[in-house]
């Protein structure tokens, strides 16, 4: 009988890197994320196919269930991250079904495009974790490693509040679907930014931790309060003056935006992936003209299951 894990992806608004050392971070699950289907039949290896938003194989690799590494590959750098993913999910759990039961085919789908960085690996890691039955942040821990609120939003079908805490962080269920969502956009910046690079920058840095903690909480807090654009928007340019006091980086408004005339707002790693802009349907022209045509209004991107 086949089997399928599903992940959602993810997006950090408040929070970026100061989550890393323990900071409250706002953190929206998206619409889009990554399946795992297995098949089960009786064979000595077993298929692994990664496929894109429209199922097109992009990756695809043999692996033997007695090691878990690729006897044939599409792709040699791939499938080493592959196999050692898998390899660290079987210390977890040595009784990780790939070298214990039937499986024949693993199809890892995601429903957007790879270079959105919207959580192509939280949503495999959690996918895999899932499967093997092992803890997710500590999977995550020994392969890319991370804050983990991507895992967490992987699990959860609505905002959440995520506070590291090892490997079992707090995570706290909220509503956020603002009055004013109409006026949120998510432009992608065209370009794919390197997490691990970029905490590696961060973790270089020599600043006020404690100072930086205490004002990105303050922030989390008030965002999931306030009631009008207005306040919503000075509380997001506060944050981004911060970061880039504490980053010595520039904004992305500043380095490519700085005559549109509402906020924006870096999401995640500085310099890639998505940012959120506040505007209307008409304002968005802006970042078209400018070469920037994938923009998704707030309703289309992030997912919001439930009521609490």
């Amino acid at each position: 009988m086949p089997k399928t894990f599903y992940s959602n992806g993810k997006l950090l608004l408040t929070g970026e890197y100061a989550i890393l050392d323990g900071a409250k971070g706002l953190a929206l699950p998206t619409k889009f994320g990554q399946s795992l289907s297995l098949s089960y039949t009786d064979s000595e290896n077993f298929v692994w196919n990664s496929l894109d938003e429209n199922y097109t194989v992009w990756f695809s690799a043999e692996l033997s269930k007695k090691d878990l590494k690729a006897i044939y590959t599409s792709d040699q750098e791939v499938a080493y991250r592959l196999s050692h993913i898998l390899s660290e999910a079987k210390k977890l759990n040595p009784l990780f079904e790939p070298s214990t039961k039937e499986v024949n085919t693993v199809d890892a789908k995601v429903t957007f495009p790879r270079d959105w960085g919207l959580g192509t690996s939280s949503t495999l890691i959690n996918n895999i974790a899932e499967w093997a039955g092992v803890n997710p942040y500590k999977l995550l821990e020994a392969t890319f490693g991370g804050s983990g609120y991507d895992i967490a939003c992987a699990k959860h079908n609505t905002p959440i509040i995520y506070k590291r805490n090892g490997f079992s962080p707090n995570v706290e269920e909220v509503i956020f679907n603002p009055n004013y969502s109409d006026r949120l956009f998510f432009v992608y910046l065209n370009e794919k930014k390197n997490s691990r690079d970029a905490i590696t920058s961060y973790r270089n840095l020599d600043f006020d931790k404690e100072k930086l903690i205490n004002q990105i909480n303050n922030i989390t807090e008030k965002v999931l309060k306030c009631s009008t654009l207005a306040e919503f928007e000075n509380l997001l340019n506060l944050h981004e003056t911060i970061l880039s006091q504490t980053l010595q980086i520039e904004t992305i408004k500043n380095i490519r935006f700085a005559d549109y005339p509402n906020t924006i707002k870096s999401l995640g790693a500085w310099g890639g992936d998505f940012v959120l802009v506040t505007g209307t349907m008409e304002d968005m022209e802006y970042f078209k003209n400018k070469g920037y045509s994938t923009i998704l209004p707030y309703k289309k991107m992030i997912l919001q299951k439930k009521s609490i």
